[in-house]
């Protein structure tokens, strides 16, 4: 399983995985606020005026909230009318942390994948982003994260991911170049090893130039 992260219960309605998040227990917000007092204290930033005595907290829980993501149940139907043509789900929104520098990344994630026996709610590809985006992470991590899991519980017959980001690690700090955008992308089954497929898949999610 790709990130060794997810647990599953089966339920025999619709198709549907619980998907249940056993990687990290509840955040202690108390012992981040002072952590993050300290860190503040520490790089010469009073918290004692009036508009930073409240800064720790809401630092604690921005942070609780970034590596918090939702639970999810991912929906699965049998496919029924043979469907054999890509499904892409384009521009989802990603927000993540940078695991080197704990500064934020956002940006779009395009998911495709051509059926196999089930096909999946769609909703569900946008959740698997934001699951595997709520942690401290690389983006080509999050990139083979989020194919590989689809890959797993669908067994389609290709998997497509691109996701394309602005790293704050590297525009608001260090090199400082404003507008960058960072692309990855996996891809797997008929979407890698054919290439009318993947020129299709590249193409509809308007990386392909």
């Amino acid at each position: 399983m790709a990130g060794g992260v997810l647990h599953e219960a089966k339920r025999p309605v619709g198709g549907a995985l619980r998907v249940i998040d056993e990687s990290r227990g509840g955040a202690d917000l108390a012992a981040a606020e002072r952590a993050a007092g300290d860190f503040l204290r520490a790089l010469g930033v009073p918290t004692d005026s009036a508009g930073l005595r409240e800064t720790p907290a809401r630092m604690a829980q921005a942070y609780a909230e970034l590596f918090a993501p939702r639970p999810f149940d991912l929906t699965t139907f049998p496919n029924d009318e043979g469907y054999d043509e890509l499904v892409l789900a384009r521009a989802i929104p990603v927000r993540s942390v940078c695991e080197h520098h704990l500064l934020p990344f956002t940006g779009v994630a395009h998911v495709g994948y051509l059926p196999g026996d089930r096909i999946v709610g769609l909703s569900k590809l946008a959740r698997v982003v934001e699951h595997f985006a709520g942690r401290p992470q690389v983006q080509e991590r999050l990139t083979r994260q989020v194919a590989g899991w689809l890959a797993d519980r669908l067994h389609p017959a290709g998997v497509g991911v691109v996701i394309e980001a602005e790293h704050t690690c590297m525009t608001l700090r260090g090199v400082r170049a404003a507008g960058s955008t960072t692309v990855t992308s996996t891809l797997l089954g008929v979407l890698r090893a054919d290439d009318r497929s993947r020129q299709e898949f590249l193409a509809g999610t308007g990386t392909h130039r």
